[in-house]
């Protein structure tokens, strides 16, 4: 369900949410925006990516599973296919 907004801005930010944004695309923007700072996040998305990347690459376990996972699935995979003749295939 949504809700029906009015705020007020300046006139620079609103020329520049017209201009860099634009029409149309502004409420979603703002919903964005405001959600990460008003809205509840389960604990699991809590964090910064980078701080989410970090701590897996410290699961030295996972890693190693995960490399092991990788490398036994080399050489399984289809053999090269021609798709020259398919339409919208780049010609060159």
């Amino acid at each position: 369900m949504t809700k029906k907004l009015t705020i007020t801005v300046s006139d620079e930010v609103y020329e520049g949410l017209h201009r860099r944004i634009g029409r149309r695309k502004i409420s979603r923007f703002i919903d964005d925006i405001a959600r990460e700072h008003v809205v509840e996040q389960p604990e699991v998305f809590r964090g910064s990516l980078a701080d989410g990347y970090r701590e897996m690459a410290a699961d030295e376990e996972a890693e190693k599973e995960a490399r092991e996972w990788i490398e036994s699935n080399m050489g399984e995979t289809l053999d090269d296919e021609d798709f020259s003749g398919w339409p919208g295939y780049p010609s060159r």
